[in-house]
């Protein structure tokens, strides 16, 4: 069901652009206290896990894995303002990183993308593995949560009994389109650049895998990087061939799990043509829709200070309280 949030922004946050980069540049949440997991991969490659500690002693309490965004880490404020709420809740948490995104360049030419579930699922089999009687959820923000959406919309028997996806991009090409005009060129800019480094630092250590033959040096923008860089590294025949087999849009109705996105109309990482008409989602689907929020932002609060930094993060306790509402955390 697609239905109006009740976010509001801070009086002086209405702007997409002040959105987005306040709550990624200006909010001041304490780095969570996690364990460092590394997990082996079926074919010879790596995921870094980070847990909170209250992993140790985990029986059936809730767990819920957390998905970050393109170059995310656990770092990434998102993932450290919800790991913070959910803590003083007493939930569970583990950030998953995918692959080449903890600081060390993985073991395979390939890495991630919008549509990679494969190490989604592995993860998601592993902790029900070691946890089979915990109630499991998964939230995943920008890539991560278009990831996780396609994961849910292909692999219905799943371990998890809820799932958030906040901003993803349910229409890559829109994206990649809308990435490329106005003010929208800073954050394409700032990615590209961390995305150029991510794939130098692994050519400079597995020189093998040739990543120099895809000219990835020459891209400038989402659209040159995926169609000579992300394509080839996982097997899509072109750039354009992976916004389409990746994008989620049309996989919504095909979830089956209790799923939460949160979406902004000003966002501007993409278009009003990813939002979904009614029909276009599961029964179990809820599409709240903001009119402001920009990407991943959700700022609200009534003064422009506080002792977290400027304006209060509406999206983590939003998230939050749905997780230990579903969960009985």
């Amino acid at each position: 069901m697609l239905f109006s949030s009740k976010f509001r922004p801070a009086w002086w946050l209405r702007n997409p652009h002040v959105q987005t980069l306040m709550a990624a540049r200006m909010q001041r949440t304490p780095s969570p206290v996690t364990v460092k997991e590394r997990i082996q991969t079926p074919d010879s490659d790596f995921l870094d896990l980070n847990w909170t500690p209250n992993h140790s002693h985990q029986t059936d309490g809730p767990v819920v894995v957390i998905f970050h965004g393109l170059t995310g880490s656990i770092d990434s404020h998102y993932a450290k303002s919800l790991i913070h709420y959910l803590a003083e809740n007493d939930v569970c948490t583990v950030l998953m990183h995918f692959r080449g995104c903890s600081g060390e360049p993985n073991n395979t030419p390939g890495s991630y993308h919008s549509g990679h579930t494969t190490d989604i699922e592995f993860i998601a089999n592993t902790i029900r593995g070691r946890y089979p009687n915990a109630p499991m959820a998964a939230i995943g923000y920008s890539l991560g949560g278009n990831a996780l959406l396609k994961y849910l919309a292909t692999q219905p028997d799943n371990p998890f009994c809820f799932a958030a996806s906040i901003s993803p991009p349910l229409v890559l090409a829109e994206g990649a389109k809308r990435m490329n005009q106005g003010f929208s060129k800073v954050y394409q800019r700032m990615l590209i650049k961390q995305m150029k480094e991510a794939v130098r630092a692994k050519h400079h250590r597995y020189p093998e895998f040739k990543l120099n033959e895809l000219n990835f040096e020459d891209t400038s923008t989402f659209i040159e990087f995926d169609h000579n860089v992300t394509a080839p590294l996982h097997g899509y025949k072109s750039g354009a061939d992976y916004y389409r087999r990746a994008s989620t849009l049309d996989d919504l109705i095909n979830i089956k799990t209790p799923t939460h996105i949160l979406w902004s109309r000003d966002d501007p990482f993409f278009t009003e043509a990813c939002i979904p008409a009614n029909e276009q989602l599961a029964d179990c689907v809820d599409f709240e829709l903001s009119l402001y929020g920009g990407h991943v932002g959700f700022v609200s609060g009534l003064v422009p200070s506080g002792p977290c930094g400027y304006g209060h993060n509406w999206l983590s306790a939003r998230i939050g309280a749905l997780v230990v509402e579903r969960l009985g955390g």
